[in-house]
């Protein structure tokens, strides 16, 4: 019975420590995917900005005006 015992808390610390490896491997993709997001969040901000500059310059011109690609060319 003691040999049962033996073979069972073996396989209770084996179980640990693979158990242990994969949480330590999910928390390097979370901590990866983390980064990710946060990178894509500053991303979007930055295009956010743009995007409203954009709007507010085109706001500030006259409705009609030519677009650009009419416009006389100046030399």
């Amino acid at each position: 019975m003691s040999q049962n015992l033996d073979d069972r808390l073996t396989r209770l610390e084996e179980l640990t420590f693979f158990q242990e490896e994969r949480i330590e491997k999910l928390d390097a993709a979370l901590t990866a995917q983390q980064m990710q997001l946060d990178n894509v969040e500053q991303e979007l901000a930055s295009a956010r900005t743009v995007i409203r500059a954009l709007r507010d310059k085109l706001s500030q011109q006259p409705e009609n005006s030519l677009p650009p690609h009419s416009m006389p060319e100046r030399w």
